[in-house]
Parts: structure tokens; sequence; C-alpha cells
């Protein structure tokens, strides 16, 4: 698995210490690539940051890319060509995962691990320093997160550049070889070439891009989408969900209506969300009702709401796309797999128009 964080690394250790629990020292903008094999006894390989022109030259002929092997190229491009290779090759769908508050790497992995394993997905995760404040805790342990979260926002923005960037240079390097086959195939006839590339495409290209925040990852998320000229306000990603948003509600259409999406943006709420209702109680004037919790003020017109509150074992759980609660709840499960794979989660839920939701 890769990981795409801006936390501090330290290259001489091989272990989960490798990752620090500040931010970069050469700004939290900065971004390094991590590389961590296993699912108990974690090995991690912080990738060196420039590839030197012969790694370059060999990518470009196993991935027949176009591009000047000239000019500097990292270790995302070598991460970017692997990654999207195994997902046209296994069929499986992509997710980048922006988690919360107060999780240590540990706590990403096995979240990340776990969601491979319930769902047709290979996870990349953006590791922001949420370390719960480190010695301190309580309110100050969550406010030390939310500075982070905001000192994170541009390195957030930075990683979804990079991978709108090397999606499209991968995706029209796949769609340059269908369609060149197609015209091979049919060179005086147009009709029939388009019609052959289009059906290659959908069976041999199905990996979608989907974007997954969960709780304070969401509010990492609003402040990326801020600037004008975010690449979260491109079209990058199929889906997008914002799972048990520990961000404003009031107001938050002003920002969730800037993120387009392929398919569809989803709001996923549970009412009795504890982790949301200690975080409700937290002082601050910005702190108002979390958008996670709350079945109000859901008027962003791009944003499909779906109320998970009366699923059974959800209760009043805060990750409840994974472990018992979506194992022991096929139709929870179900909504989950549709908005991580890139489908429509609200087919087959019932519509409340009175509050604008989708429910089973």
């Amino acid at each position: 698995m890769f990981i795409i964080t801006n936390r501090v690394v330290d290259e001489n250790k091989n272990n989960l210490d490798a990752f620090g629990k500040e931010p970069n020292p050469a700004g939290p903008n900065e971004l390094r690539m991590v590389e961590v094999t296993g699912t108990k006894k974690f090995k991690v390989n912080i990738l060196k940051d420039q590839l030197t022109k012969t790694e370059v030259k060999a990518l470009v002929e196993k991935y027949n890319l176009s591009i000047d092997v000239t000019k500097p190229w990292f270790a995302s491009l070598r991460v970017a060509c692997e990654v999207f290779s195994q997902a046209i090759n296994e069929r499986k769908q992509l997710l980048l995962f922006v988690h919360g508050y107060n999780n240590d790497i540990k706590d990403v992995l096995r979240t990340a691990n776990e969601l491979e394993k319930l769902y047709d997905v290979i996870v990349v995760p953006f590791s922001w320093p949420a370390n719960g404040g480190g010695k301190v805790s309580g309110t100050a342990a969550y406010l030390s997160d939310k500075d982070d979260a905001r000192s994170s926002a541009t390195a957030l923005h930075r990683a979804v550049q990079k991978v709108q960037f090397y999606h499209q240079l991968l995706t029209e390097n796949v769609k340059e070889k269908y369609l060149q086959d197609a015209l091979d195939r049919h060179p005086d006839n147009r009709e029939l070439a388009q019609t052959l590339f289009t059906r290659k495409m959908e069976q041999k290209c199905k990996a979608s891009l989907n974007l997954l925040c969960h709780s304070m990852g969401n509010y990492v998320l609003k402040y990326a989408s801020k600037p004008g000229n975010s690449s979260l306000r491109g079209l990058v990603f199929d889906n997008i969900g914002l799972v048990a948003a520990d961000a404003n509600n009031p107001g938050h259409e002003t920002w969730v209506q800037c993120l387009p999406a392929r398919n569809r943006l989803f709001v996923v709420i549970n009412e009795n969300d504890s982790a949301l209702s200690w975080s409700r109680r937290k002082p601050g004037d910005e702190q108002k009702e979390r958008l996670g919790h709350h079945l109000r003020n859901l008027y962003a017109s791009n944003a499909y709401y779906i109320d998970v509150t009366r699923n059974r074992g959800v209760g009043s759980e805060h990750s409840y796309f994974k472990g018992k609660t979506v194992r022991q709840n096929s139709t929870l499960k179900r909504i989950f797999s549709q908005i991580f794979e890139g489908g429509k989660a609200e087919h087959r839920l019932t519509y409340h128009a009175d509050i604008n939701v989708y429910r089973s």
C-alpha cells in the first residue's frame, strides 16, 4: 500500500516509527510517498523523492508513457503507474482516503486494509498529522488537530492535483491504445471504430476514482476546496463520500457545492454519532452543529444526503462504514460499496422530500 503524507518522516527507520506526529519540517505542504507492506507487522519504505533518468525511462517503456524524460520526475509517477495498472488488471476501483481526528498511522493503515477487504477497492490514504495534540488530551487535543487540519489543506489540494494529473496521463495512454486498435480494425468506418473503442474502454478500463473523507478529514477537505484554483474544484473523482463529517452543518452548502463529481457526491449522516456529539460540545464560535449528525439545513444542490441513523447496528458508531456494523448489515454494506466504487448508492433507498434525505 502507498501512502501520501505531509507528516515528518524518518528515512532511517523501516517501521511505523518512521512516521512522525508533526508536519514535514520543510512545511505542511510538503508531500512524501511511502510504501507500507504487511497487515499486522508493517514494513515501511520511504520512497526517494526524485526518480533517476534510468528509472523514468524504464517507466516510460513499461507503461508506454508520453512524457519528457529530460524533465525531473518524482516517486509519485512510479506510484501512479503501479496503482493504476493494478486497478486495471484486477478490475478494482481506486479510493483516496482522508482520515479523521486523532488517528495515528497504525489506525490509518488498519482502516485502509479493512476497506480493501470489505470493498472492491485499492486504497491510497492521505495521512495528515492527526495525533490528537501529542501529550495533551480532551479539548486541547481536539483543537490541536483542527489546527493541523487547516494547515494540511494545501497539502491535500496538492495531492489531489497530482492524482488528477497522473490519472489523466495514464487514462489518455490507455485511450490512445484502444482507439488505435479500433481504427486498425475498421480503417474505413469511423462509426464502427468508435463503437469498438467505446466497448473496449468499458470492458478493459472500468477503474473509477473515488474520494472518502471521514470525520475531521472533511474539515481538511473544506479548507482545501476554498481557494478558487483548488484542484478539488476540478472534475477529478467519480464519487465523493463525506462520511460522519466533523464540519459545520450551517453554511456547508457553500463549499460542498464547489466539489464536482462525475457521478455522485454523498453526505452520510448518523444522528446518534457519539464522536460528533462530543465534538459539538467543544468550545469556540465556529463549533456549530456537525454536518455528519444533523438532519437540518441539507441544501447543497449537488449532494445526495443519506441518513443511516436507523440502520441496524449503527447505534452511536462513528466509523460505521467498517467493522461489525457493515459485516452484519448487508444493506449498509451495499450503500458504502456503491459510494466507494463509483456507483449510485441512493438506488433502492427511499427518498424523504421533506428533509431531502435517503433512507433504507
